[in-house]
C-alpha cells in the first residue's frame, strides 16, 4: 500500500493551481478543459461552458497579427467563459474568418457558444506561445494564470491567436 501512496503523491499536483494548469495543458481546447475542470471540481451543477460577449474592452492585437493569421481583416471576439454563474476565463480571440464555414462565422457573431466549440470540427491543435501565473498584458489584474496560444489547422495554417486570462473562481477563491 505504501508504494502506491508514494506513486500517487509523486504524480498528483501539489497545489490546485498545478492541477488546473495540468488540465488546461491536457486539452487542445480551453473550452473542453474548463468543462472538465468545472465538472470535476463541482463548480456548478451543470458543467456547460457559455461565452458572454464583452463589448468595449478590446485588447490590443499583436503588431504582427495580420502576418500571423494570414489576413488583413481578422475577426475578433472578447468573451467571458462561465460555468454556472462563475466566470472562469476572459478570452481574446483573433481569428481568420476565411478559414471558417459561414455557419461557424454566424455562430460566433450571434450566439454564446465558445470559440473552441464552434470550430472543433476543424480539428485544430494548440501551439503554446507563452504562459504565466498572473496576468499578461490585456488580462484583468486578478488573473491567476494567463496563456497565449496559436490555434493551427491540421495543414499548419494559423486559425486563431488567443489570449486566455483565468480567474480565481477556478480555484474556489474570490477576486480581490
Amino acid at each position: 500500500m505504501l508504494p502506491a501512496l508514494l506513486l500517487m503523491a509523486q504524480t498528483m499536483p501539489a497545489k490546485p493551481i498545478d492541477a488546473f494548469e495540468a488540465t488546461l495543458n491536457a486539452h487542445e481546447s480551453a473550452t473542453l478543459a474548463l468543462s472538465q475542470w468545472c465538472q470535476e471540481r463541482k463548480i456548478a451543477p451543470d458543467a456547460r461552458i457559455s461565452a458572454t460577449l464583452v463589448k468595449g474592452e478590446d485588447a490590443l492585437p499583436a503588431p504582427d497579427l495580420s502576418d500571423t493569421l494570414g489576413t488583413d481583416d481578422p475577426g475578433y471576439r472578447h468573451v467571458r467563459l462561465s460555468c454556472g454563474g462563475h466566470v472562469l476565463s476572459e478570452a481574446h480571440n483573433w481569428y481568420n474568418p476565411s478559414l471558417l464555414t459561414p455557419e461557424m462565422n454566424h455562430l460566433l457573431a450571434t450566439t454564446d457558444t465558445p470559440f473552441g466549440k464552434v470550430v472543433a470540427a476543424l480539428n485544430f491543435h494548440r501551439e503554446q506561445l507563452g504562459s504565466r501565473r498572473g496576468p499578461l498584458p490585456g488580462c484583468p489584474a486578478q488573473t491567476i494564470l494567463a496563456n497565449r496560444a496559436l490555434l493551427r489547422l491540421p495543414d499548419g495554417r494559423a486559425l486563431a491567436l488567443v489570449l486566455e486570462c483565468y480567474t480565481p473562481a477556478n480555484l474556489g477563491t474570490k477576486a480581490r
